[in-house]
């Protein structure tokens, strides 16, 4: 079997090849880039907090989009200037809303946010439990008359069949 797979193998890699680059593909620029890299890797940090409205599930340091370049721009050039990281976030959170922050702040538009991983959790192990709980433990014992009757079935069965393969009268 892994005979067959082995042509398909330089394939495969090839396939493969530009997936294992993508994260290089989302660099920026050189020139984009701050000049030092204390500063630079705290612009990393304060995009790794913030969301790409475009990809959603990713931050602006992830994602390639467009729109997550120009909010890394913008997030590079108020670092530069000397803002602190909270006066950075609000920046960016005034002008978009909580969405923009990866983790958004608890309070009553974002409470169902935070609570439906815990509801949903509770609402399964209820169910688990109402079910185990309407479910025998374990099924009834079949009565004297019952085993009577099913072994007066089981013999005409037993009977019924040899006579029917050896072309027996029906």
């Amino acid at each position: 079997m892994i005979r067959r797979l082995l042509p398909a193998l330089p394939l495969l890699a090839l396939l493969l090849f530009p997936a294992a680059l993508s994260p290089a593909w989302a660099i920026d620029r050189p020139e984009d880039l701050l000049p030092d890299p204390a500063q630079e890797e705290r612009a990393r940090e304060i995009g790794r907090e913030l969301r790409c409205m475009v990809c959603q599930n990713q931050s602006i340091e992830d994602s390639d989009a467009d729109l997550a370049h120009q909010l890394r721009h913008i997030v590079r050039e108020q670092v530069a200037a000397g803002r602190s990281d909270e006066d950075i976030v609000r920046f960016l959170h005034d002008r978009y809303g909580d969405f923009v922050l990866l983790r958004p702040p608890v309070n009553g538009a974002t409470l169902l946010l935070w609570a439906t991983p815990a509801l949903a959790l509770m609402l399964g192990v209820g169910t688990v439990l109402l079910l185990r709980r309407r479910r025998p433990a374990a099924l009834p014992q079949l009565s004297e008359a019952e085993r009577r009757r099913l072994a007066e079935i089981e013999g005409e069965a037993q009977v019924g069949r040899p006579a029917s393969r050896e072309g027996g009268a029906a």
